[in-house]
This record gives structure tokens, C-alpha cells and sequence, in this order.
């Protein structure tokens, strides 16, 4: 059986790691998920025991429907008798993303339309329809026009455990409390006697979570109805057993607990709150909660030095205070030396209010809310006598850069939240004087597979002109690089920095450094291996992201050729976006064992996606093969000893007109380049179908320079 499990974003690697811990196998995470296979044991031990799951989802079937017929048609082919009565009730739920349907109810009712269609058919009755408590809960998954079928295993959200009876405003969901937990290092910190205080503990949800991970109470086990228990699948023996043995583990667990809990807060709405919900879980005994303000904070007598975790005000409806946080920073400092703290915080300004160096960030969501948490190994007590040492400012120049920065990441922030962007531009040249791109990437370095994502930059100064003096330049790329480490609150060693010319060319294959450091990227459903510091380009071209996408949303049953291939990513694309077959075609060996790479870790490798070491120009002269979609994007001028030299504006007639050549009865090529001058030849107007398709081709963070490529669209007249 297969299944996916859904789960807030930044939440990936830590569910890939408790569901190998459940007996999950090929576990692999996606964007705000993660897929694995097992038994139906497996399903049921994750509905029951995962702290971060927000569901679990069983595959049925998946099949190309780029329309409502497809769609239709594909539900059709699943017996749905195995899994529900004719008199029994069903809901269907539709999460649509970059596909030719693009109205989820829509697509939800047509699923519905094929289940009871079939079941009249067959029987002269249907099941009816209960978007409340279902026997069947029916869920589709259309990506890319690429569908795929599951049955819901737990009903409503997992995060809802049970305990819950009354809430404060703008609650933490359960799933994220237990992030934030072992983000922290909690039930380490717990197996060792530690305690766990909450300075703001709202509706206690923190404390509780962490209660009963200390006490190995499973998540699931209080709660009355999960999606599978009118399914007809269900094996209610083996839900049984699993159940008597989670119960007995919590009887166990409860009986050890100690009463090393501690909340606070300033409401006192907020703290009764609390001892109800702690009374609904049965935790009353064991956590402690006291209505006290944040400058009152002080560790607990005689406890044992532990971990502090905190969700303090941060978004619109709680009005954040960097005052607060500055008494919160305060208080651990001076009363918690030695504890450990897990804090969230929603922007750089908050995380700098606290006065706390964190050693670890990790980026999550707390709904549809951006937020970060910060990991301090080691509370360190204000220095006795010495005076107060203060970052060093930054300079006028620096801190203009940095105001800029600031407010483009507030500007790109909903479209990235948006469309899930996780490597981005997030400057380019805005203030004239400060001549440089900064792209920003979030990604796991290769050699620490199991490590959360984290951001990296990769800092490129554009040649100053000749009037301007060295030192004066240098200077300006220093302020710069200063700005971008304030803003990030990054170190020096995670930003890569360059000067390079506007515009990639030739040189793109220069070596630059020997750190042989890659990270692996996520783009949409693809994850691409980056290398910021050791070539001029790092293996992803952010501005071709769109034209990336495109292939992977048209590429569903067709042959598809990437010439001048790089490191492969549109060719990754295209095969996730279901390619019959691609074809990449380079002259350098080194990238295309990256493009290699790239293919197998999204499980691509094999004989329909093949990889040629050729000049292009001389390839295409001999290749006879036909091709659906083209993509051709050639750099803008090539010296290379090992073929002839190559100029995107000299060359680009005789080069269109071998790719057109090679177009299927239906086929069509996208032509790109980023020579900022180059033209068309008129004649290929007259010849071709030529649409220009650059304004479609260039994301928010690419906006201000409508000139970083050219794309076009080309088909035989």
C-alpha cells in the first residue's frame, strides 16, 4: 500500500523521521508532505501515533485529466464496492494545483458524479453524499493535470486530539506545538528529568502536547471517530490490537510522570483556559499554571534545568510587541542560565528584540502565517559587571541596503507563501550603487541529508564601471554582504559571493572555488542539487522558473528535448510532469552527470530519459528523431576547444530552423536566451509561427528586470 501524509509546511523532514520510527518504508518527503508505503498496519499506526501528521492518505489510483472527462473517466476505473456501500454516504475533497481543471468543487463533484454513477449502474442505487461524518471520505490530488485518487484514513484532522474544549484567540495547532517540541529537543531533554516551562501558555497547548509525549500517550488515542472505521477495508481486529497496545503503553507512561510542567500567563481568561483543557486531558496533577507577566519570569524551585518554549504575540490579530520580547530575552537570561529555549517568532526584527543567539532556525507555518523557530542550546546569564556588547551597526550605506531588502521580502512574501518559492531573487541592482543580484535558496546540504532546509545566498556583484575606483567598489560589495547577513541573520560561511557580468555566457562552466559543497533545492514537485560557491552559476537558472514549470504542466504523454541541458532541471521537470520521454543534450560531461543527479533523486533514471554528450548544433544536423516539445536555451556565446565557437545572435536562424525540424506533426518549441540585445531574425517571423512569450515567462521576483531573458513560443506554419 502506498499512502501520503499530509502536514503543515517545515514540517516535512521531521514526519519523514517519525514515519520510519512507525515502520514507514520509502519515505520521502514532498512539499507540505511526505509519501511512504507499508501495511494497512503502517496507515493505522500513523492515524494513531503521528504528532505531526494532519492526515493520512491512502492511494487508490493515479492517471493523467486534463479534463473533466479524464477525470471522470480515471475515477470510473477504481471498483469503488470495495470501499463503500451503495447505501452507505461519502465526501469528496479536490486540492487542485497548475492544472487545466482549476475549480476544486468542480472537480470535486465530477469525482463524486463517477463514484455514485458507477454504483447506479451496478446496482439501481447510490450512495449519498455526508460532508460531515461520512463512511467514506474521498480525496483527489490533481497536480500538473496528473491525478491521483485516496481515501482519507483519518477523517477530520489529526491535529484534533481530543483534549481541546476551549481555545484563546489564534491558537497553536497540536502538530505544530509538537514541531516546535522536537525542534527543541524535548524528549531528550524529558528522558533526563528536565523541565518545561511556558512563559505564555495561552490554552496550554505546548505544555500538554509535551505532557504527553513524556508520558507516551499516542495522539490518536482519545479521539472517538477516524475516517476508516466505516471502511469497508477496515480490519477492525488489527484496530483493536493496536489500540489495547497504545493503551497500555499510556497507562505506563502516565503512571511515571512527574510534575515538572510550568505555565504562565497574563491573562487570567488564558490561564482557566488552560486548567481546563489540562483537566480534559487528565494532566492536571503534573502542570503547573500561575497568572504572571513575562518581566515576573523566573525558573521553578528545584527543578531541574530543562527546555523553554514559547509562542509569543506575532501576527496582525495579536498585536506583536518587540517590547515584549525584550523582557521575555531579559527574563532567560538572568533566571534560565543553563535551560534550553524553543521560540517561534514571525521576522528578524522580533528574533533581534529577544537579545538570544539561537544555533539552529527552522522556517515553518503556523497556519497560513511564515514563522520561524529559534533553537538556544544554552541560555547564557548577562556578564557580571561588564558593560553590554552590542552588534556593531551597520553603516549608512549597508543599512540603505538592508531597508531595500526588507521591504522586496515583505512584497514577494504572499506569491512565495503562495506558490510554495523557495530560491528566489530577492534583490537585483535596486539601489544603482549597490550593483548585485542576491538569490536566496533554502535547501538541505547534501551531506547532511536528514537536516532541515536552511537559507544560503548567493551574492553576485555586476563589474563596476571604470570610473568607479576599486576601493571604493570593494567597499560597496562589503556593505552589501554586511546588509544581507543582518537581514538573513546569517553567518559570513553561508553566503557566496561573486562578480560576474549581467548575463550568462561562456563562461558559465568556469570553476570557481573547491568547497564541493551542493544542497538540494526544492522547486514545485522537483528537487534540484545546487552548488552556490564552486561554479559562476549554480546549477538552477531562477529567472527560467516559470518556462521550468511550463514544461512540467505540458509535458503529460509527450517526447521532449532539452538542448544546451545544463544541470537538467527543465528536463526533471518535464519527467515529473509525466514525459513519455526526454532527451538532454550538452557538450559538458560534468553537467550532465549533474543533470544524472538531478534525474535519479526524483526517480527518473532509466532509458526514456536520456543523456547525450554532443555539440548541439552538430547533433541536430544528424539526429532524425521526432520530439513534441522543445526547449532550447542556448548560452550567449560558446569558446569551447571541443566544438565550434558558438553566437546566440549569429547562430540562433540555423539553430531554430534544426529544432523546428525536429517538432512532431504537433509539436512546438520554446526558444530562450539572455543576450539582452538580441533580435529575431525577421525572416523566421515570416517563416514560423513565432509568439513572443517573454511577459508570461518572468515571476514577481524577476519583475524589475523584464530584460533578464527573451522566450518565445515557435510552431510550423
Amino acid at each position: 500500500m502506498t499512502f501520503f501524509a499530509p502536514c503543515a509546511k517545515g514540517l516535512e523532514y521531521l514526519l519523514v523521521e517519525e514515519l520510519r520510527g512507525l515502520g514507514a518504508e520509502q519515505v520521502r518527503e514532498a512539499l507540505a508532505g511526505v509519501h511512504f508505503s507499508g501495511t494497512l498496519e503502517t496507515g493505522y499506526r500513523a492515524c494513531l501515533w503521528s504528532r505531526l501528521a494532519s492526515r493520512v492518505l491512502l492511494r487508490l489510483s493515479e492517471f493523467p485529466a486534463t479534463d473533466e472527462a479524464a477525470l471522470y473517466a480515471g475515477v470510473q476505473q477504481i471498483d469503488w464496492s470495495e470501499h463503500l456501500s451503495e447505501h452507505g454516504t461519502l465526501a469528496v475533497h479536490a486540492n487542485l494545483h497548475a492544472s487545466h481543471l482549476d475549480h476544486a468543487r468542480y472537480a470535486a463533484q465530477k469525482v463524486k458524479d463517477a463514484v455514485v454513477d458507477q454504483f447506479r449502474e451496478r446496482t439501481g442505487l447510490r450512495p449519498s453524499v455526508d460532508t460531515e461524518q461520512p463512511d467514506l471520505r474521498i480525496s483527489l490530488s490533481l497536480r500538473r493535470n496528473i491525478a491521483a485518487v485516496f481515501i482519507d484514513l483519518a477523517g477530520e484532522s489529526l491535529h484534533r486530539r481530543g483534549w481541546r474544549g476551549v481555545q484563546v484567540a489564534a491558537p497553536l495547532k497540536e502538530t505544530l506545538a509538537c514541531a516546535v517540541l522536537l525542534r527543541g529537543q524535548w524528549p531528550a531533554i524529558s528522558a533526563q528529568g528536565g523541565a518545561l516551562v511556558d512563559p505564555m501558555c495561552g490554552s496550554g497547548t505546548l505544555l500538554i502536547e509535551a505532557a504527553l509525549m513524556s508520558a507516551d500517550v499516542a495522539p490518536g488515542l482519545e479521539r472517538e471517530l477516524f475516517g476508516f472505521q466505516y471502511w469497508r477495508g477496515h480490519d477492525a481486529a488489527l484496530w483493536q490490537r493496536l489500540l489495547d497496545e497504545a493503551q497500555a503503553r499510556a497507562e505506563r507512561g502516565r503512571a511515571a510522570l512527574t510534575a515538572r510542567f510550568f505555565g504562565f500567563d497574563l491573562d487570567p481568561e488564558a490561564v482557566a483556559i488552560s486548567r481546563a483543557n489540562l483537566a480534559q486531558a487528565g494532566l492536571a496533577d503534573v502542570v503547573s499554571i500561575e497568572c504572571r507577566e513575562v518581566a515576573q519570569l523566573q525558573a521553578p524551585a528545584a527543578a531541574t534545568p530543562g527546555l523553554v518554549v514559547c509562542n509569543p504575540p506575532y501576527d496582525e490579530r495579536l498585536a506583536a510587541d518587540a517590547a515584549l520580547y525584550r523582557k521575555l530575552g531579559e527574563a532567560l537570561k538572568h533566571s534560565f542560565s543553563g535551560w534550553r529555549a524553543a521560540i517561534l517568532v514571525a521576522d528578524g526584527e522580533l528574533s533581534r528584540a529577544l537579545g538570544l543567539r539561537p544555533e539552529k532556525r527552522y522556517a515553518l507555518h503556523n497556519g497560513a502565517l511564515a514563522c520561524e523557530l529559534l533553537r538556544i542550546d544554552d541560555i547564557q546569564p548577562p556578564a557580571s559587571g561588564a558593560p553590554v556588547v552590542t552588534e556593531r551597526p551597520l553603516g549608512e550605506g549597508a543599512q540603505m541596503v538592508a531597508n531595500r531588502l526588507r521591504k522586496n521580502l515583505r512584497a514577494l512574501r504572499k506569491w512565495r507563501e503562495r506558490e510554495g518559492v523557495e530560491c528566489f531573487r530577492a534583490y537585483d541592482a535596486d539601489l544603482p550603487e549597490y550593483a548585485a543580484a542576491i538569490d536566496v535558496y533554502r535547501g538541505v546540504p547534501e551531506e547532511s541529508p536528514q537536516s532541515p532546509p536552511e537559507i544560503w545566498l548567493h551574492v553576485q556583484e555586476y563589474q563596476a564601471p571604470a570610473s568607479i575606483p576599486e576601493d571604493v567598489a570593494r567597499q560597496r560589495l562589503t556593505d552589501l554582504v554586511h546588509a544581507a547577513m543582518a537581514v538573513f541573520e546569517l553567518p559570513r560561511s553561508r553566503i557566496a559571493v561573486k562578480t560576474r557580468q549581467r548575463g550568462k555566457g561562456g563562461s558559465k562552466y568556469g570553476r570557481f572555488d573547491a568547497r564541493g559543497r551542493f544542497l538540494w533545492v526544492r522547486e514545485g514537485g522537483a528537487q534540484l542539487r545546487v552548488n552556490l560557491f564552486d561554479y559562476l552559476d549554480t546549477g538552477l537558472f531562477l529567472d527560467h522558473r516559470p518556462l521550468r514549470l511550463r514544461l512540467a504542466r505540458e509535458a503529460q504523454g509527450r517526447h521532449v528535448l532539452n538542448l544546451f541541458s545544463y544541470t537538467g532541471a527543465a528536463s526533471v521537470q518535464a519527467g515529473i510532469g509525466g514525459a513519455r520521454s526526454t532527451t538532454s543534450v550538452d557538450l559538458s560531461a560534468t553537467y550532465l552527470e549533474w543533470a544524472a543527479q538531478n534525474l535519479a533523486r526524483n526517480g527518473l533514471a532509466g532509458q526514456e530519459h536520456r543523456l547525450v554528450q554532443a555539440d548541439v548544433m552538430q547533433w541536430l544536423a544528424a539526429e532524425r528523431g521526432r520530439y513534441d516539445l522543445v526547449f532550447c536555451d542556448p548560452p550567449t556565446f560558446s569558446n569551447s576547444a571541443r566544438a565550434a565557437d558558438f553566437d546566440v545572435q549569429r547562430e540562433h536562424a540555423t539553430l531554430i530552423r534544426a529544432c523546428v525540424a525536429r517538432l512532431s506533426a504537433h509539436g512546438v518549441l520554446i526558444f530562450s536566451n539572455n543576450f539582452r540585445r538580441f533580435r529575431m531574425d525577421p525572416a523566421l517571423l515570416e517563416e514560423f509561427d513565432v509568439r513572443d512569450i517573454r511577459a508570461s515567462t518572468l515571476d514577481p521576483d524577476f519583475s524589475r528586470d523584464p530584460r533578464i531573458h527573451g522566450a518565445w513560443e515557435i510552431r510550423p506554419r
